[in-house]
């Protein structure tokens, strides 16, 4: 089995990572931890380029050493090991995400969901509500 955890940072997003430690430990399930660089891009000089596109990513490789160790603390209380990688992807994070779980064949999506008011939530949208939307496979939304 091969579960996807989602992390943008956020408390909702460490407790989805710690939630599917507990799950892929329970299952003997690989984990995967990805993050999505959300590329603000402009046109200059004909050229797309991306803004901070340096920063980015190394906000991303931050946020998913994070949860490398949010995981490594699970996994001394079960006093077990278990698969991990880590993947850095690129997009509108509901897509990458649901791409990503059906390029690799994932059984599961975990990711946590920040619980925006419902008026924010109509302007900007859920990422979570649209990985539900568009998965293939079940997907666990974690508060």
């Amino acid at each position: 089995m091969h579960f996807i955890v989602a992390t943008d940072g956020s408390d909702e997003s460490e407790e989805a990572i710690r939630y599917s430690t507990h799950q892929a430990t329970a299952l003997d399930a690989a984990l995967e931890v990805v993050h999505v660089l959300t590329p603000q891009t402009e046109l200059i000089d004909g050229e797309i380029v991306m803004p901070g596109g340096d920063r980015a990513v190394e906000y991303g490789e931050q946020t998913l050493e994070k949860a490398t160790g949010l995981i490594a603390d699970v996994l001394e209380t079960h006093d077990t090991t278990l698969d991990v990688e880590t993947t850095l992807l690129a997009g509108h994070p509901s897509n990458a995400i649901t791409d990503h779980a059906d390029d690799v064949g994932a059984d599961a999506i975990y990711i946590g969901h920040r619980g925006l008011s419902s008026e924010r939530e109509r302007l900007v949208g859920s990422v979570a509500k649209s990985v539900v939307d568009k998965s293939t496979v079940p997907v666990t939304i974690c508060r």
